[in-house]
């Protein structure tokens, strides 16, 4: 069973199935900031689009993958941001329901897509190349952004409901990131040398 699933996950038409699914999930992403966007200093601009950025990560490591290559930084920066912010957002929308907001087809909509984001992450956990210091990169890239965040107001947009607790917001969006990253420390690059002969698909397609 394992061995079809990393035969499936490898498949080149599917690589492109999710390809153009990403692809197009994130230019939407991006229209979804424009209002934010617009009233952000531009030097602020790339640390606000969260979900669409972590999203272009994964399109550009599947866009590799279907060329038969591999961009291990990428890949750690798309499974971090991957796991990250799809659970950010699950959190967020559930949260702002619980805190009295009516949830909408749209709130679900963004419950399921972005759950689906961190679900991509580890669906392709085994398949990732990521060394100690990729991961290094997108720690400091990520806690960053975090700083940018909540330090600077650039943080997503939230329900009103939530604007009262943006400081907790920001607590728990640190400590997303440390779990996110640890994760992917923890299966990907602690258990890359007993990788088994099924995730060096594309190793023998290059």
């Amino acid at each position: 069973m394992r061995e079809y699933m990393y035969a499936v996950l490898g498949d080149r038409r599917f690589l492109i199935v999710l390809f153009i699914i990403n692809f197009f999930g994130t230019i939407y992403g991006y229209i979804w900031y424009d209002q934010q966007l617009l009233q952000t200093p531009w030097y602020f601009i790339p640390f606000v689009p969260d979900s669409p950025t972590a999203s272009l990560f994964f399109t550009i490591v599947l866009g590799f993958y279907i060329a038969g290559r591999r961009f291990p930084l990428m890949e750690a920066f798309a499974a971090v941001t991957l796991i990250k912010y799809g659970l950010w957002a699950v959190v967020m929308n559930l949260a702002a329901g619980a805190a009295g907001t009516e949830l909408n087809y749209l709130h679900w909509m963004l419950v399921l897509s972005h759950g689906g984001m961190a679900v991509q992450a580890f669906l392709y956990m085994s398949f990732y190349r990521i060394k100690n210091w990729h991961l290094v990169v997108v720690a400091l890239w990520t806690i960053h952004n975090d700083m940018i965040d909540y330090l600077f107001g650039m943080h997503p947009w939230v329900s009103r409901d939530l604007v009262p607790y943006i400081g907790e917001i920001g607590y728990f969006t640190f400590w997303l990131s440390v779990i996110s990253i640890s994760s992917v420390w923890y299966f990907s690059v602690r258990k890359q040398p007993v990788r088994s002969l099924e995730n060096n698909f594309f190793d023998r397609r290059s």
